[in-house]
């Protein structure tokens, strides 16, 4: 529907009042197109800043801006009693990604700003500088961020830190910085001082290609979406019942059958190994770690169609479009299963660089509790001989292992019996990923109205994913043992890019800020202004998000 038209009449008489506007009246209009070129606040950022100090007049880039880098002695990435000369490699590592830290901010702000923003290593007194080295204290991806008239620094101990604060640079910047053309301007940064790092190591977010798969493109453009909230860790969620999206050499039908459909039917598809390597460069590139998922015993069916041999019954079921779940599983007592579990993680293992494999674990109802413990227990050491610590959904608690990591997903009718065997693992080191169900799943439909997603976990407002604490969330686990949280987003309703930007946005930052900003700040009044802000952004950038009516957008 179209805005309403104002009578003829009403127009002319307020262009008549407006030619005869007192002088105070007038000054007034002007102090508010002023207030409205104003910078940004330094707060008024998606995760809020760890500490935040106004003053001064702002920084305005202008066609004479440059961007200088500057990345430190070598002694200022090395031990006390460690020589320099063991550290340079290190070093002259650190030195090309700030580099390409630099270039990419360039690149972000060229467009809209219309300027050259040349990038140099020349050392001077003004520009945007990048400084890599120091700010020991804020750890490998926090930041400091000083701006003045003449400077815009943004310094950091490690090049993630860098990449983080160039995130919160960019939300400070007027949201017509994220054009593809030349806009007006003008582009301020407002003065002060911000000091900002994350509250958990770990800010992931899941996506399932596997009940609908995902091109790679489509996975580039959600990783740059979570970059700009300081998401550190992309989830990939490769098999299911329904495909299997990852190329295994010494499986080769695990894709060319396994992977040839999804939910509903269709085509489906697959990552080739080049795929998969071009992913976790794209997002190393963003500093996102990507965790691969071979989810098992349950939720194999699609390996199973694949092949017969993997069966107990030597049967191979047929491919599956549907979305129930709990109704597959490996053979446990066969050991040829054992040697494709090796072969895929020594596979996939080999293709991330990253720490973690991921192998799933949840919903494995057509498993017996026994088989369940004795493949846990098996399958775990295979995953540290190649190098990589193993997360699971929070039922790998039952068959506990040193260094095993539970990502918990239940929900408020999550069973207290469950629940306390979380609690005990955490109290025993298991470390946890917390992703409610009921928190902070993204393919949870927003109310009743909600044209995508599902309702089993019931609704999940904006608010209702912001307003927990994942410290405090699950009675009886100490917060030492909380390693971060993880915003998973499931696929059976959902097919192409817009409609995983419909489920995720506004709801995402909000997770990411849970997972990066200090608890004292959470506040879901002021963080909703906040969020407001971020449409006319997403408007800008294409994203096509939820206009949820518990936040005040603005035009």
């Amino acid at each position: 529907m179209g805005r309403r038209r104002r009578p003829l009449l009403i127009l002319c008489a307020s262009l008549l009042a407006a030619t005869a506007l007192p002088a105070a009246t007038a000054t007034a209009a002007g102090t508010g197109a002023a207030a409205a070129d104003a910078p940004r606040p330094l707060d008024e950022v998606i995760p809020a800043p760890a500490s935040v100090r106004p003053g001064g007049k702002p920084y305005t880039i202008t066609a004479r801006t440059v961007i200088r880098v500057s990345t430190g002695p070598a002694a200022a990435h090395t031990r006390p009693g460690q020589r320099p000369d063991r550290h340079l490699g290190r070093q002259a590592q650190q030195a090309r990604q700030a580099r390409q830290v630099a270039e990419q901010l360039a690149g972000l702000l060229r467009p809209a700003t219309g300027y050259r923003l040349p990038v140099t290593t020349r050392p001077g007194a003004d520009g945007i500088q990048l400084r890599l080295g120091g700010e020991g204290r804020l750890g490998p991806e926090g930041y400091r961020l000083r701006v003045t008239p003449r400077a815009t620094v943004l310094s950091a101990r490690a090049p993630a830190g860098l990449f983080h604060g160039v995130q919160t640079l960019r939300q400070l910047l007027p949201a017509s910085i994220e054009a593809d053309t030349r806009q007006p301007g003008p582009w301020r940064i407002a003065g002060g001082t911000l000091t900002d790092r994350p509250r958990y190591a770990y800010r992931g977010a899941m996506l399932d290609v596997s009940r609908h798969f995902f091109p790679v493109d489509a996975v580039k453009r959600y990783i740059d979406q979570l970059a700009l909230y300081k998401i550190n860790t992309l989830h990939l969620h490769l098999s299911d019942d329904q495909g299997w999206r990852i190329a295994i050499d010494s499986w080769p039908r695990l894709t060319e059958y396994g992977g040839s459909t999804q939910v509903g039917g269709g085509s489906g598809g697959h990552y080739t190994k080049a795929d998969y390597r071009e992913i976790v460069r794209y997002a190393a590139d963003r500093h996102l770690t990507v965790v691969p998922e071979i989810d098992m015993p349950g939720h194999t069916n699609a390996a199973l169609a694949s092949y017969a041999e993997l069966n107990c019954d030597g049967k191979a079921p047929p491919l599956y479009t549907g979305t129930e779940v709990g109704f597959s599983s490996l053979c446990v007592p066969l050991e040829r299963t054992y040697d494709f579990v090796d072969d895929v993680i020594r596979e996939l293992a080999a293709l991330t660089p990253g720490p973690y494999l991921h192998i799933g674990g949840d919903e494995a109802h057509s498993t017996s509790h026994e088989d369940y413990v004795a493949f846990m227990k098996r399958v775990q050491p295979v995953v540290a001989k190649y190098g990589k610590t193993v997360i699971g959904w929070h039922q790998i608690a039952a068959a506990p292992r040193p260094g095993t990591i539970a990502q918990y997903w239940g929900y408020d009718r999550t069973g207290a019996e469950e629940r306390a065997q979380v609690a005990d693992a955490a109290r025993n080191g298991t470390r946890l990923v917390i992703s409610p169900a009921d928190r902070a799943y993204l393919d949870m439909k927003y109310d009743k109205d909600t044209p995508l997603g599902l309702s089993w976990a019931g609704y999940v407002s904006p608010q209702r994913s912001y307003d927990w604490d994942p410290g405090r969330y699950l009675e009886g686990v100490p917060e030492r043992a909380v390693l971060g949280v993880e915003a998973p987003l499931w696929t059976e309703t959902l097919s192409t890019s817009a409609q995983l930007e419909y489920m995720a946005f506004p709801r995402l930052p909000g997770i990411a800020e849970l997972g990066w900003s200090p608890a004292a700040t959470h506040d879901w009044d002021g963080y909703r202004e906040r969020l407001a802000q971020q449409g006319p952004r997403w408007d800008r950038m294409g994203v096509n998000y939820h206009r949820a009516p518990q936040v005040p957008w603005r035009e």
